[in-house]
């Protein structure tokens, strides 16, 4: 996870996939708060048709607390976000920010053991998947 980003792909239909995700979470302490269909926005908004494309975004409450004491301003960088797209034909690419990326730009050196174990929580949801 060297970059912004953790992802993989997944043959596979896209609802299952999100519904494979969403029960993955809760075992590492982590639960939606946040969702997005993107492509359901392009389409309201813009008019385009576009690829399945959601956004849920996720938090560990405790996770969010320690970062929250040690930053006050991080809740700009909060929740971690996940991605669900339909990469092709039968092709579901799942994909989670690499919070250490994130984290890295803060400049708080109390936030950095934090998100190394956020990181290693993120990366075994979408390993697992």
């Amino acid at each position: 996870m060297d970059k912004y980003n953790y992802s993989k792909q997944i043959t596979g239909i896209f609802s299952d996939v999100e519904t494979k995700l969403r029960a993955a979470l809760p075992g590492v302490g982590f639960g939606v708060v946040s969702e997005i269909d993107l492509s359901g926005k392009f389409n309201e908004k813009l008019g385009i048709e576009f690829p399945r494309y959601k956004i849920l975004g996720a938090c560990n409450p405790a996770f969010a607390h320690k970062a929250v004491l040690a930053e006050p301003q991080i809740g700009v960088l909060l929740p971690c976000n996940f991605i669900i797209r339909e990469a092709g034909k039968d092709t579901i690419e799942i994909a989670a920010v690499n919070p250490l990326m994130s984290m890295q730009s803060v400049g708080n050196a109390e936030l950095a053991g934090l998100a190394t174990e956020v990181q290693q929580k993120l990366k075994k949801i979408i390993d697992e998947i």
